[in-house]
């Protein structure tokens, strides 16, 4: 029998927070940059990278921020993305490797776990921002879950939302597949493999069968 790994991104992949997000990073774009719809933009960046593109030199705005955010995370609702956690039990079911690859820190992850202690349980391994010094768009997050895993690219299945995240998955050399749920299938359209709304209707033989 044939052993795969499926990576996932976590915000926008397993959680549907990416909307609580967006309307943070508004907040924040509006207060200290005077721009509407500045969570858009962000989208799939980490917060290095949006502190050095967006607010570089200006560090007591950057702690602000982050003192702001690490409160938001507290609170924030953490729901399954529909079909999710079958999808994941089933792939377990089957003997896949199964990872989570995330931006996130550990910190924020702590609170995902309160809310869900069987995540952890679900997944062999997971991976944060931590655990790798290249954020996405480099394919580094997940070649080092397929060295983890012992699992080759071409047995790998990653599976993202943001075009930094869909761009890394490409890189590694896995097969990537795009959620259409923090951006449309037309916009992700050409950046991955296959293209999905959420896990319904995903099986481990569907997978396989793509």
């Amino acid at each position: 029998m044939r052993t795969i790994a499926a990576l996932f991104d976590f915000d926008g992949v397993i959680m549907d927070t990416e909307a609580q997000y967006t309307l943070f990073w508004n907040e924040q774009g509006s207060v200290y940059l005077g721009e509407n719809n500045f969570g858009y933009g962000i989208k799939g960046q980490t917060l290095t990278q949006i502190y050095n593109k967006y607010f570089l030199g200006k560090e007591a705005i950057q702690q602000e921020i982050t003192d702001k955010l690490d409160e938001f995370e507290k609170h924030m609702y953490y729901e399954y993305i529909p079909g999710a956690k079958d999808f994941i039990i089933d792939m377990k079911r089957n003997c896949a490797k199964i990872a989570i690859v995330t931006s996130s820190n550990e910190k924020k992850m702590k609170n995902v776990y309160h809310a869900h202690p069987e995540l952890r349980e679900l997944v062999d391994c997971i991976l944060t921002s931590e655990m790798f010094i290249k954020s996405k768009p480099s394919p580094d997050c997940f070649l080092a879950a397929m060295k983890l895993l012992d699992i080759s690219p071409e047995n790998t299945y990653v599976f993202e939302d943001s075009f930094h995240g869909l761009q890394a998955g490409i890189a590694s050399g896995a097969t990537v597949i795009g959620l259409a749920t923090t951006n449309s299938r037309d916009d992700i359209k050409g950046k991955a493999h296959f293209i999905i709304d959420d896990f319904v209707e995903m099986t481990y033989d569907k997978l396989l069968a793509l």
